[in-house]
This record gives structure tokens, C-alpha cells and sequence, in this order.
């Protein structure tokens, strides 16, 4: 059963990994991270790390029994009870609700974990897979997205008020 953690130093070549095995399934729905983000990766896994500790983001993987990365889930700009998700699940699981269950866990501990209240969304319109999964993870439309938001891509936010639940 895979398992939703959030991400530390140890799972810098597991990401990598995932990141690289699925650049071309990532590329065709979302903007390619391009050169730059592999050759510099470790850099970047780093900065991710110390903006975690900083307290203005939070990152997860979802790790399968084998260790290997499925999908990432991130909450950026943690702030005044809102911040943004931002996913992205390897092609081998995808149609299979894994991003829309592992959207709707992430949606819990944003609450009970970090204390977040509101989380949002953007999507590009030609990108009616993960407009799925938001609206069955409990999100909704609420507006136009800036292109500049969605690699020059038109699109739309979704956004997700959380209830702790007790």
C-alpha cells in the first residue's frame, strides 16, 4: 500500500528518479521543467528542503511498498491559513484515483498538520485529468487562472476549504 510522506534528503535520487522516468507522460500536460531542473537538481532539492524547515512550504511523496515515488504533492506559499497544492503522479498509476485519494489525504493534513484552512488550485483547461481529480477531492471552480500561472497555458483556479475533522 503506497504511503503519502513528507519529503526528506533520503528521497533525493527516489525523486529524481520518478521526475526523469516520467518527464516526456509530465511534459505532454504540463510545461517540461526543462535541462536546467535536472542538472541543477540536487541544488533544488536542497532549497526545497530549507524552504520546508522555513515553514513556507510542505512537500510530500507517495512512496510505494518498494520505495520507489509515485507522486509528489506540495503545498506552497504556506500562508495566513492558505496555501497552493500542486501534484504530480507517475503515468503507471494515473487513472487510477491515486491522485484523487492522495489530493483528499494531503487535504487533511494541510488542516490537522499545518493549520491550513483554504488550499488552491490551478489547472490548465486543456488538462481535464486533473480537473478531475480536483473537483472529486472536494474542489471548486472559483476562476480564471493567469496564464502566467500555468506555463503560458489558459486555465482556471479550484480552491478547497478545509474542516478539521475530530
Amino acid at each position: 500500500m503506497p504511503e503519502l510522506k513528507q519529503l526528506h534528503a533520503g528521497h533525493a535520487q527516489a525523486v529524481l528518479v520518478f521526475e526523469l522516468a516520467n518527464r516526456t507522460y509530465f511534459a505532454a500536460s504540463i510545461s517540461d521543467r526543462g535541462d536546467d531542473f535536472f542538472d541543477q537538481f540536487t541544488d533544488r532539492y536542497d532549497a526545497s528542503l530549507a524552504e520546508q524547515e522555513a515553514g513556507i512550504c510542505a512537500f510530500y511523496v507517495l512512496v510505494a511498498e518498494d520505495g520507489s515515488v509515485l507522486g509528489r504533492f506540495n503545498l506552497y506559499d504556506l500562508e495566513d491559513g492558505t496555501a497552493r497544492l500542486g501534484y504530480r503522479v507517475a503515468e503507471r498509476v494515473a487513472g487510477r484515483g491515486v491522485a484523487t485519494a492522495t489530493a483528499r489525504e494531503l487535504c487533511r493534513l494541510a488542516a490537522s498538520r499545518h493549520g491550513l484552512r483554504t488550499l488552491r488550485a490551478a489547472t490548465a483547461h486543456a488538462n481535464a485529468a486533473s480537473q478531475r481529480v480536483l473537483t472529486k477531492a472536494g474542489f471548486v471552480l472559483v476562476g480564471p487562472a493567469d496564464p502566467a500561472d500555468l506555463g503560458g497555458e489558459p486555465g482556471s483556479w479550484y480552491q478547497r476549504d478545509l474542516v478539521l475533522q475530530p
